[in-house]
């Protein structure tokens, strides 16, 4: 009974010392108690269910029959839209505070909310290498089940909320990229419904100019019904080798070369400061040296930007094999390295034994929970953005990640880039070799300016003929954000399938300067 009535003791005195200072105040600067107690959990049964769902769902292949019913759905709301007059754009109904992004789009308040339900894998063809999904499906549910039947995707960004939909209408990249391109360069089929509610299916052959343009035109279209997406046979292992470099120019020349070498099947790099770097090259095996396992992945083990930071600190070359599925979600854990602004303490010893098998939070749970405070706070002082620049540039584009907010670790993952005719392609007419430097963190520039500093990264990504990734901040003008993507094929189709007033435009729908 003792240490029950200690327990309450403890509960007691939380709760009062929460009436105390205010619920708002423990939010904000206190944080980690809120996630530890409250959003940990929470995480753990929202996965636990999603997973039980598809898993049983795709056992009893009910899904294509159910897709079917929920495509209709979808065309009745939108004809039902265009019969009320149709006086305001469409938007999908997801709340947006389930999306991975953490922009706040405010658009969903007064747009007409069309409910899309559709969350599950369809189908997995062998013969032609495809599997076809809804628009909803994760990740993390991909990897389950493809992993478990001896397949993969050729490109599988790194977290496990990251959904086909978001990926299609937004894009994703992983250390594969290199060979694969982008995300949308493994889509072989997209099926949408249109501004008119008629269903379409488009691919490189029929509806050409359509699948040209759904990447990166987040969802101002059509509605994202179903993917099919390419796959490749998977192995058991990755031999991950790990090699520290020190020096701007030779982590640059060391990693373009890497990243040009098609024989490794993985490349990426981890940038702790402007001279000191980490990068790894990776190929599948179905082999592994048994002293040099590492299960990354399991919940007591080291978040890995901190693992890979030991061979930076002993300075050594190393070799480990990591099982397929743990290095594909190696950044999951810790969210990059975002955790550790949330959970100081996280990556300690005792915090992974104890409660690391329940991380990381949820990221559609931390938005919703953040309040204006902390949003407000993170879009002042922290930032998130992906720049994606030709390699020929990575010098002088870390150099101005430096300058201009100087946060560290960057995350460094090369990309081809195919010609095109949609809104990310490069220059010229022949492919071209691209880096995303990634930067998650708290700025660490004297004076810094969240809406100075970002427009002068994106003025630089502009004069290098880049991109930046559209899930973040995006702080361009109208004619900025079009000199940076070519518009013309997605402005000709906005015409010619009726979207201008069915759906906002992609700047109007996803840059702060538009945004009300």
């Amino acid at each position: 009974m003792d240490p029950l009535l200690y327990l309450g003791g403890l509960v007691v005195l939380f709760l009062l010392w929460i009436k105390v200072k205010g619920l708002d105040y423990v939010i904000v600067h206190q944080r980690w108690i809120f996630v530890c107690l409250f959003l940990l959990p929470l995480s753990v049964i929202f996965d636990v269910y999603y997973y039980l769902r598809a898993w049983l769902i795709f056992k009893m292949c009910s899904a294509p029959k159910q897709h079917d019913q929920r495509v209709r759905d979808i065309q009745r709301q939108v004809r039902e839209w265009r019969k009320e007059g149709g006086k305001t754009h469409m938007c999908t109904g997801r709340p947006g505070w389930l999306t991975v992004s953490l922009r706040v789009g405010k658009y969903k308040k007064t747009n007409k909310n069309i409910m899309i339900n559709m969350m599950d894998i369809l189908e997995v063809d062998t013969q032609r290498q495809v599997v076809r999904v809804e628009p909803l499906v994760n990740m993390g549910q991909i990897t389950a089940l493809l992993n478990s039947l001896g397949w993969t995707l050729p490109v599988l960004p790194e977290l496990d909320d990251l959904t086909v939909g978001g990926l299609v209408m937004g894009t994703g990249i992983e250390s594969s990229s290199h060979i694969y391109g982008l995300f949308q360069h493994i889509c072989v089929a997209f099926e949408l419904v249109l501004a008119d509610g008629s269903l379409v299916h488009c691919t490189e052959e029929e509806n050409s100019d359509l699948f040209h343009a759904v990447p990166w035109s987040c969802g101002t279209l059509g509605f994202l019904v179903a993917a099919e997406i390419k796959i490749v046979p998977a192995r058991l292992w990755v031999r991950l080798q790990y090699e520290p470099i020190r020096g701007l120019e030779n982590i640059c020349r060391r990693f373009s070369e890497a990243s040009e070498d098609k024989s490794n099947t993985f490349v990426e790099g981890l940038q702790y400061s402007l001279d000191e770097a980490v990068i790894m090259t990776g190929t599948m095996t179905d082999t592994a040296e048994p002293n040099k396992i590492n299960r990354i992945g399991l919940h007591y083990k080291p978040w890995f930007f901190k693992h890979v930071e030991r061979y930076l600190t002993e300075n050594k070359k190393a070799v480990e094999y990591i099982p397929l599925r743990h290095y594909y979600h190696r950044h999951t854990r810790s969210i990059f390295w975002e955790l550790q602004d949330i959970i100081p303490f996280g990556n300690h010893p005792v915090f992974r034994w104890l409660f690391g098998w329940m991380v990381p939070p949820k990221i559609s749970l931390l938005k919703l929970t953040q309040g204006e405070t902390i949003r407000q706070l993170y879009e002042q002082h922290h930032v998130v953005q992906d720049m994606l620049v030709p390699m020929k540039h990575i010098q002088t584009a870390i150099a101005r990640f430096h300058q201009d907010i100087h946060v560290y670790p960057l995350w460094l993952c090369p990309f081809v880039l195919p010609p095109g005719r949609g809104m990310v392609h490069p220059k010229g007419e022949e492919a071209e070799l691209y880096v995303d430097i990634g930067a998650y963190g708290e700025p660490r520039v004297k004076h810094f300016q969240a809406k100075a500093s970002c427009r002068q990264l994106e003025q630089f990504v502009r004069e290098v003929h880049g991109f930046q990734m559209l899930y973040a901040d995006v702080y361009m003008e109208r004619s900025e954000f079009w000199e940076m993507f070519d518009g013309t094929l997605y402005h000709r189709l906005r015409k010619e399938l009726g979207c201008q007033d069915a759906f906002p435009e992609v700047y109007d729908k996803i840059c702060k300067a538009a945004r009300h």
